[in-house]
């Protein structure tokens, strides 16, 4: 992605940062200085944890597409969230569907890790100002986080998680363009919400519901192009067959001229 940073790489997969990303980090720093420097630095040590989160979350989604032979060319986080960029779309819906829940899994099994580390520790859910900045405050907070990333990423706005989710169930049924078409149009009514949203909850879901519907709409475009593209091939590759060969009556007939006995034998059209 363009004005993306390389951090560092994991199974083979380069792992990027967007130029904006440290904004984000710099908005919570000075946000949270008015609470004091210790609580806004576990503030910023909170948002990198997240986004550690987040970075797994796209690993999976990767680590469960090559399964299927497919490739990623990256990751890159942004201060929306992070987009592993998979070399090509899945062969069947059902694999769209695995490579999609692959992702929001793994923020399962990190919710479901911390809690049993919590449960082993014994350490209570914290009540004051002051333990904001403990480590079971961390941990509560990235267990929250995860559970919330799951719902989020869960919404059936394409081409988020439950959008491509939907789409596969969809497309086991009708096809992938006609099932892409369904659900772009469902994520755009999400953007539009979302947009709405931004004004009574967070600015970010401005950046966010713009992204979704972009994005909805621009893999919608090159579904339709690829389709197409499949069309015209065939129809070009049938053409020149048919240029070679005339079919009659379910045989396939070689339109060069044959001798037969001596006679030239010329093929009927």
């Amino acid at each position: 992605m363009k004005g993306s940073y390389r951090i560092g790489g994991a199974f083979g997969i380069g792992i990027f940062v967007h130029w904006s990303f440290p904004l984000l980090l710099f908005y919570v720093l000075f946000s949270s200085l008015g609470s004091g420097l210790v609580l806004a630095l576990n503030a910023v040590v909170f948002v990198l944890a997240i986004f550690g989160c987040v970075l797994l979350h796209e690993l999976g989604h990767s680590l469960a597409a090559r399964r299927y032979g497919i490739g990623t060319h990256d990751i890159t986080l942004l201060p929306i969230g992070g987009v592993a960029r998979l070399m090509r779309l899945p062969d069947e819906p059902r694999q769209e569907l695995v490579i999609a829940i692959a992702g929001p899994a793994v923020n399962l099994v990190i919710a479901a890790v911390l809690s049993l580390v919590v449960f082993i520790l014994g350490n209570p859910v914290p009540t004051g100002l002051a333990e904001l900045s403990s480590d079971t405050a961390i941990l509560y907070g990235l267990i929250s986080a995860n559970l919330i990333l799951i719902a989020f990423n869960m919404i059936p706005a394409f081409p988020m998680d439950g959008g491509r989710v939907l789409r596969a169930l969809l497309a086991m049924k009708m096809g992938m363009l006609p099932a892409t078409e369904i659900a772009a149009g469902f994520g755009k009514i999400m953007a539009i919400l979302m947009f709405c949203g931004a004004f009574f909850l967070s600015p970010l879901l401005f950046i966010t519901a713009v992204f979704i519907y972009v994005a909805g709409e621009a893999e919608l475009q090159s579904m339709r192009r690829n389709v197409a593209g499949r069309a015209d091939f065939m129809d070009t590759v049938m053409r020149r067959l048919s240029g070679a060969f005339a079919v009659r009556d379910g045989f396939v007939y070689d339109k060069a001229p044959r001798k037969v006995r001596g006679r030239i034998i010329e093929p009927k059209d």
